[in-house]
């Protein structure tokens, strides 16, 4: 059953509240190969690129 008009909303709001969003351009037909190693390594893109970007932080934090 798909969401209410309701329920979109409210999914919107929160995720308006409560995250910020960046996008993310990459060459044509990249997306598919990060996403296809992303499902298999972590379960999803999102999780994925969180930890990419978090791990490549602690790096560069570990040089200074």
């Amino acid at each position: 059953m798909p969401a209410s008009k309701a329920k979109i909303r409210a999914n919107a709001k929160y995720n308006k509240n409560h995250y910020d969003r960046i996008d993310l351009r990459l060459p044509k037909g990249e997306k598919e190969v990060v996403k296809s190693h992303a499902i298999k390594h972590d379960g999803s893109l999102n999780k994925f690129l969180n930890r990419a970007i978090n791990e490549a932080m602690e790096r560069d934090n570990e040089k200074d």
